[in-house]
């Protein structure tokens, strides 16, 4: 549990490097910013919260020079500025580490950090210095991740660290975290934590998005909060605590994810597991020997510290992993093929951790996303039935509650908790009877988290089976029937839902290789 230290810390000081004044920001059917003016405090951690869509991410382009504000004014170092682009912005000393990731797969870790400034000698790329350098950037992080690794053979959490350090690699006055901590393990925030101290003994002003709230006591020095893209409210953290800023965001001081009623599940077994595992790479397994069974009707959590095998187990599920062995039985049907598209057909479907790269097709419509994984049922021939597609959309649209102007707006123009409820929507038309659930409110606000939990309760109350991993351990206490804990690979713990604690979770997640405790 994270501690308020904010007794030690010294008030804001009254010295603002930047401030936004008055910034608005028009979209097609959206007014995203409402004359917001926003300060800075030069060598503070600057913490802003909202919920999704509130206009923190949208702020933040506007002050990176990623978006062009539709009017309104930045001041810097008391001069007013233009940042046309995160090139103008760069040359100020203002950087941002993404929400989400901005990466490219196809390349190394060591060319991602240099990439548009790489350092060249006698004419070429000196590959060598780029790799030294990102080495020491990543023993600075404490992470042991190979310079020539390639982006897309690193896991979610490794490619957040990677986005990282890519900022620390430049000298910054404004370094800007939205979200940076959505993707990493309890020990990744305490290093990045450890560097944020770092950078403000430098003089670093560090502007930082989060929906943990307890990380933003701990950390933060000032908070401004958004609300419906106008400025809300704003304070020294010393004077504030966690239900005052819920009270802020969503207009009340208390937020209950807890389900207030504990439905019943069926005995009919939907998802039977013998033997999963999974081979890795250079001897062993990422998964070893997994056995498990899913009832209609059930929540079963995952739980595990990074590395332990949880978004392995959920792809195996899905068929991303063809080498996996082991069996697998949908209604007492053992499922032969290990292919993504047969998974589906007999009632399996993946809501992936990384919504942007592997949920969403950010090119396309909020309705073109919304049916891709269904299309087929609204085809006949080369024919598309629309009025059929529109009538399940809008359905979907109207069970899950997304906030949207128009279907035929791209999918970029939702919030994440919009985006996370169109990816649900569209694996439900798909028809599924066991829904695996990978991060499903990762980087999303507490009221978009309890629309995500009542949505899942409501699917499981129809008797669909529903495996959700979940990093933070009091919403999977929250919503979980029953919570299987992995360690390397293997099941160390089970607990039913009233026997769980936070305790009983960590204590198995740090067993090796040996069953911890075991709660038929």
């Amino acid at each position: 549990m994270m501690k308020n230290n904010h007794k030690n810390k010294p008030e804001v000081n009254s010295e603002i490097i930047l401030k936004t004044v008055n910034i608005n920001k028009f979209y097609p059917g959206t007014h995203a910013l409402r004359k917001v003016s926003f300060n800075v405090y030069k060598g503070k951690v600057n913490v802003l919260v909202g919920e999704n869509g509130a206009g923190k991410s949208t702020l933040m382009k506007v002050i990176a020079g990623i978006e062009q504000p539709s009017s309104g004014r930045i001041i810097f170092k008391n001069e007013e500025v233009q940042l046309k682009s995160p090139i103008d912005a760069s040359k100020k000393g203002i950087g941002i580490i993404h929400q989400e990731l901005n990466l490219f797969p196809n390349m190394n870790v060591a060319e991602n950090i240099f990439m548009t400034r790489e350092l060249v000698k006698n004419g070429q790329i000196d590959h060598k210095a780029q790799e030294n350098i990102t080495r020491e950037l990543m023993k600075r992080l404490e992470h042991d991740i190979n310079p020539k690794t390639l982006v897309s053979n690193l896991r979610i959490g490794q490619q957040q660290i990677v986005e990282i350090a890519k900022v620390l690699s430049r000298e910054m006055e404004i370094l800007i975290m939205d979200e940076p901590t959505s993707a990493l393990s309890n020990e990744e925030v305490a290093v990045l934590f450890k560097i944020i101290e770092e950078l403000k003994t430098q003089n670093v002003s560090i502007i930082y998005i989060s929906h943990r709230l307890e990380e933003l006591i701990q950390i933060g020095d000032h908070i401004t909060v958004l609300k419906d893209g106008e400025l809300k409210a704003e304070s020294s953290m010393e004077h504030i605590n966690i239900p005052w800023i819920i009270s802020k965001m969503v207009g009340h001081e208390s937020f209950e994810t807890n389900r207030k009623v504990h439905k019943s599940i069926s005995d009919e077994i939907v998802l039977d597991v013998k033997d999963l595992s999974l081979p890795k790479l250079g001897g062993g397994y990422l998964l070893d020997n997994v056995s498990f069974s899913l009832k209609k009707g059930e929540i079963l959590g995952m739980y595990g510290l990074r590395g332990a095998g949880r978004t392995e187990l959920l792809e195996c599920l899905f068929g991303v992993h063809p080498d996996a062995s082991g069996t697998i039985a949908i209604e007492g049907k053992i499922v032969e093929s290990k292919f993504i598209d047969n998974r589906i057909n007999s009632g399996i479907s993946l809501i992936p951790e990384d919504r942007q790269r592997e949920g969403l097709f950010q090119n396309l419509s909020i309705a073109k996303n919304m049916t891709m994984a269904s299309i087929r049922k609204y085809t006949s021939f080369i024919h598309i039935n629309s009025k059929d597609e529109e009538e399940d959309i809008q359905k979907q649209v109207k069970d899950m509650s997304i906030k949207l102007s128009q279907i035929n707006h791209l999918i970029s123009s939702l919030s994440g908790g919009n985006q996370q409820k169109v990816i649900i929507g569209k694996s439900l038309l798909t028809g599924p009877k066991v829904l695996l659930m990978d991060e499903p409110t990762r980087g999303i606000d507490v009221s978009a988290k309890a629309d995500i939990f009542k949505i899942v309760d409501k699917l499981a109350s129809e008797g669909k089976g529903i495996i959700l991993v979940a990093s933070e351990l009091k919403e999977i206490l929250a919503i979980s029937d029953r919570i299987i804990v992995l360690s390397k690979g293997k099941i160390t713990g089970e607990f039913k839902r009233k026997e769980a604690t936070e305790e009983a979770l960590v204590s198995a997640s740090a067993v090796g290789h040996e069953i911890a405790h075991k709660k038929q």
